[in-house]
């Protein structure tokens, strides 16, 4: 059976489904009607609402309803609406600073690649602005992403010592996600600059190993310790010819 009913207050329409009705004989103008499940619609939102039908009848008037709504039963859901606020924010936070992040370190890269003994190029990597950039992003960021289990998942043995599948559920958020990808961007950096002075300091090629320590610093610390021990061998072997 379907009702429909305006109050007039707020002007607000009401559809309501009922499933079950129960009433009292009829031609009685005190007969109360009590609905049990009903699912209403209100402007878009879904609403459980427990209300009170009273009914009459007369030959004069007829039959009428009056809905009183009561509202200590109406439930909202605006926690999960909060929550879902909150996840999207923090998600739309960790892929922002992401982006932000590894767009701060290319000019470097490209600097200490294209154009490694330009002067603009040694001022650049003698600056510490990078790091400070990168350091507060990944204090932002691991306070955002921090929470009462991360010192338990981080040290998640007896012996206090981090465990793989601990360190894999603190990396299944979002957040604190792109707080480690912000934290080697900042080693990756600082390594990177390191090859590349002691590359000018004694003469070796080092944009091979910058670009490997773009995305694999250890591979490009490696391939930076392997040039610089084939050219002084190289280096040797020219001396003693001549």
């Amino acid at each position: 059976m379907a009702f429909s009913s305006c109050f007039c207050p707020s002007q607000i329409s009401l559809k309501i489904n009922c499933s079950t009705l129960v009433t009292r004989p009829p031609f009685n103008q005190g007969s109360t009607f009590a609905l049990k499940r009903m699912n209403t619609e209100l402007y878009g939102q879904q609403e459980v609402i427990g209300s009170k039908l009273i009914g009459g009848w007369s030959f004069v008037g007829g039959s009428r309803i009056i809905i009183r709504p009561n509202p200590r039963r109406t439930h909202l859901n605006r926690k999960s609406f909060q929550a879902c606020a909150s996840w999207v924010a923090s998600s739309q936070i960790a892929s922002s600073v992401f982006t932000l992040g590894t767009a701060s370190v290319l000019p470097f890269y490209t600097l200490m690649v294209l154009a490694p003994k330009a002067e603009l190029t040694k001022k650049s990597m003698e600056s510490s602005i990078p790091y400070l950039v990168l350091g507060l992003l990944y204090a932002y960021l691991l306070y955002l992403s921090w929470t009462p289990d991360t010192i338990r998942l981080m040290f998640a043995s007896k012996y206090w010592l981090p465990e793989l599948s601990g360190i894999a559920k603190m990396f299944s958020n979002e957040m604190t996600l792109a707080s480690a990808w912000i934290h080697l961007l900042a080693v990756d950096l600082f390594a990177a600059r390191q090859v590349f002075h002691d590359g000018l300091e004694n003469e070796i090629e080092t944009r091979h190993s910058v670009s490997l320590c773009l995305l694999f610093c250890p591979i490009g610390i490696i391939s930076h310790v392997i040039t610089k021990a084939l050219t002084k061998t190289s280096r040797n072997a020219k001396q003693s010819v001549y």
